[in-house]
């Protein structure tokens, strides 16, 4: 059987072949944007009927449907320290303003941590000044910390 690695591959690559965009794919699939992208990366687990889906819209063969099923294998995707400049970027936010969003959150929530499992994750853009700027947005559950 194929793996994750193996279908993300062929899977952008019918993506770029269509010049399909995650927007089109996410309203297709019922989903929002980003996570489309996770679904075709394998970095999430599809239902039936969004496997299916996904296996329609790009054209794949149908015996590729339980890779899309199966479930992720969680791992970093990028080299430690990044190498890509736009991921790096993400790293250094959180590395420089770390610390201040930490201590906001704390004073809004309390002594916890935000999720990431159950996360939802938005991209947005946005015109400032008649310059386009990136909103990304982590909208996770907030989690406290036991008390024994």
């Amino acid at each position: 059987m194929i793996d994750k690695k193996e279908l993300r591959e062929i899977s952008l690559k019918k993506k770029r072949e269509k010049r399909l965009t995650w927007e089109e794919i996410g309203k297709y699939l019922g989903r929002d944007k980003v996570y489309a992208a996770m679904l075709l990366y394998g970095y999430a687990q599809a239902t039936e009927e969004e496997a299916d889906k996904i296996i329609t819209l790009l054209d794949l063969p149908k015996e590729l449907k339980p890779a899309f099923l199966d479930a992720p294998m969680r791992t970093p995707a990028q080299p430690w320290p990044p190498t890509d400049p736009f991921i790096y970027r993400l790293y250094e936010g959180v590395l420089l303003y770390g610390p201040v969003i930490k201590d906001v959150a704390h004073e809004l929530f309390g002594d916890g941590i935000m999720s990431m499992i159950d996360v939802k994750i938005y991209v947005d853009k946005v015109i400032e000044n008649n310059y386009p700027r990136m909103v990304l947005t982590f909208n996770g559950k907030w989690l406290y910390y036991s008390k024994w």
